[in-house]
């Protein structure tokens, strides 16, 4: 696995000399040149003729997940770089390993000649490591290299650690230890070891770093490649994907914590804020941010801020507010095979329960309103919402959420090109929370049925606007309006055709023939979805009921009025599905 370190190495520069102080792991340097490029004889030369014809086979540093073939002498001249290189960005890359780190400079105007001059903290990875996991390495290394330079002017810390590992290697020189041996002695002695020792394990097995520096300065690290697999089952995800993904926040979605909250007040005393107490004391998974804001007497944008920490450390994700209209499914990768550990955990959590009985009801789509019948008690609704979050901790089911498409023809709704949507007039698009959608009509005959509109309009206003006298008079004005006779359905149907004169003639003679279309206040709803671009697949119920400010009853009776001409289709919200 790329994101893991293959090792961590600890060099320090002065006027006495560079040295590698303490590397993890230590085990023993391996000789790992190709065993076909040994000489025989070593006074043999090599013939250039055979070395352009076989090329020497790669070398690898790399054995068994850790770094070999590269000598303590050799890192420790790579890493000892000079005064004007640190305090900035070092990266080198090696054959298959790259190592990155951030050198920190430790002297100041009160030490001698004698003093450090620099520590230096590196990270050895694969070099097919990815950009974002170098930076979060050199992120680390930055972070290790401040602690450690506020430890060495609180309490000459670092002087004190680097001393007792240089006596240590000393004394290896004279006793003939191996290095094997030296390491572990100084990770016995040396509190600065261990805390190196700490966090390569942490990195390896959580990718969460959570340690204290000499027992006085925290440090927490998080490496998001390595803490998200646990649920995404190998894939890597990319900080870049978190951020986009938190981008799509919105104020009708909930928070979901993957963890109790009592386990969580560890985490917040080092985040040290005191809002994320506060929003813990009123978190529950049915209410949405924006309730959860005001409960808890916090901004919106706070609370948004909160939440991108949180499902950025893997301590909770985003779902919608669980109610009794949500519709589950069973998520097509859910480990529920008959070994799996989620059978036991889930028997722990509810005793008496089979996951497997109960997550079957959710092979089909289902509603809490379907599962939860009538002639459940209080106590068994509580248990089901309770189990309902248990699984959507562990990522075992997934919401579907409706979404409407308009089809006003046989054909159905042929949208525009990108360049003819460049043309589309500003009256035409919404902006609602940073949502943007348009309303585009048929792609060829759009302007043609724009033209005809816009000529009907002009032919209603003909008939009803009187000319000047100049063109006609007063009394042949009077004649002709008294010729003109619209009964009350006829100036009813006017009215309703006006609501529709951006729409093409195909798609109003098929709205037309739907007996809601008699209804103003109907009609009215429908042309106002429909232009706002909420009828093109792309927003579901849930989300047009929060933006229009509707309720859910008045928009499904809408959509049945107008299902000649509307269809509905259920799938996950893209928004949440990309935490998944």
């Amino acid at each position: 696995m790329e994101v893991n370190p293959l090792s961590i190495i600890l060099v320090k520069a002065g006027s006495k000399g560079d040295r590698l102080l303490f590397r993890y792991p230590y085990h023993e340097q391996e000789n790992n040149e190709p065993s076909g490029t040994k000489r025989k004889n070593p006074y043999a030369l090599s013939v250039a003729e055979d070395l352009l014809q076989s090329p020497l086979p790669p070398i690898s540093n790399i054995n068994k997940g850790g770094l070999t073939g590269i000598s303590d002498e050799l890192l420790s001249s790579l890493f000892a770089v000079k005064q004007e290189l640190c305090n900035q960005k070092f990266e080198l890359k090696v054959n298959d390993v790259r190592f990155v780190g951030h050198p920190t400079s430790l002297k100041n105007k009160s030490q001698d000649e004698s003093g450090l001059l620099l520590i230096h903290i590196v990270f050895a990875l694969q070099a097919l490591a990815s950009h974002s996991v170098v930076k979060c390495y050199h992120d680390l290394s930055k972070r290790l290299g401040i602690v450690l330079r506020h430890e060495e002017h609180r309490c000459a810390y670092i002087s004190e650690q680097t001393f007792s590992m240089v006596s240590i290697h000393d004394d290896s020189c004279t006793g003939n230890l191996q290095t094997e041996s030296v390491f572990r002695k100084i990770l016995e002695k040396c509190t600065l070891a261990k805390n190196i020792k700490q966090v390569y394990d942490d990195l390896c097995n959580t990718g969460i770093v959570n340690i204290r520096i000499n027992r006085w300065i925290p440090l927490s690290f998080c490496l998001p490649q390595k803490v998200h697999q646990w649920h995404l089952r190998g894939k890597i995800l990319e900080p870049e994907d978190i951020d986009r993904c938190l981008k799509a926040l919105r104020p009708y979605h909930s928070l979901l914590l993957l963890y109790p909250v009592q386990q969580l007040y560890d985490f917040t005393s080092l985040d040290g804020s005191p809002s994320l107490l506060r929003m813990f004391s009123q978190y529950s998974p049915l209410k949405s941010l924006q309730t959860l804001a005001i409960d808890s007497d916090i901004t919106l944008s706070h609370v948004f801020e909160l939440t991108a920490h949180l499902v950025y450390w893997a301590k909770a994700t985003v779902i919608y507010p669980i109610c009794s209209t949500n519709k589950y499914a069973i998520t097509p990768d859910a480990p529920l095979h008959l070994n799996s550990t989620l059978i036991n955990k889930f028997a722990e959590a509810f005793p008496g329960v089979d996951l497997i009985k109960e997550i079957n009801d959710f092979s089909l789509p289902t509603s809490l309103s379907q599962k939860c019948n009538s002639l459940y008690h209080t106590s068994q609704q509580s248990q089901l919402v309770q189990m309902i979050i248990w699984m959507l901790q562990h990522h075992l089911l997934v919401q579907l959420h409706m979404y409407i498409q308009y089809i006003p023809t046989d054909h159905g709704l042929m949208y525009s090109n990108a360049d003819e949507t460049k043309n589309i007039p500003a009256a035409q698009t919404l902006q609602n929370n940073g949502i943007l959608s348009s309303r585009t009509f048929s792609a060829t005959p759009s302007r043609q049925s724009r033209t005809h509109s816009e000529s009907d309009a002009s032919i209603i206003s003909d008939i009803f606007e009187p000319r000047p006298d100049s063109e006609l008079g007063s009394a042949a004005m009077n004649s002709s309006l008294a010729n003109v006779s619209f009964s009350s359905a006829d100036e009813e149907k006017q009215d309703y055709q006006e609501l529709l004169l951006d729409f093409p003639d195909d798609e109003r003679t098929a709205i037309f023939k739907i007996p809601a279309s008699n209804n103003s206040e109907d009609l009215n709803l429908f042309a106002r979805l429909c232009r706002n671009g909420y009828f093109r697949g792309e927003h579901h119920v849930e989300e047009i009921m929060y933006l229009e400010n509707l309720r859910r009853s008045q928009l499904l009776q809408l959509l049945d009025k107008f299902r000649d001409v509307l269809i509905t289709y259920e799938t996950e919200d893209p928004a949440i599905a990309m935490f998944y």
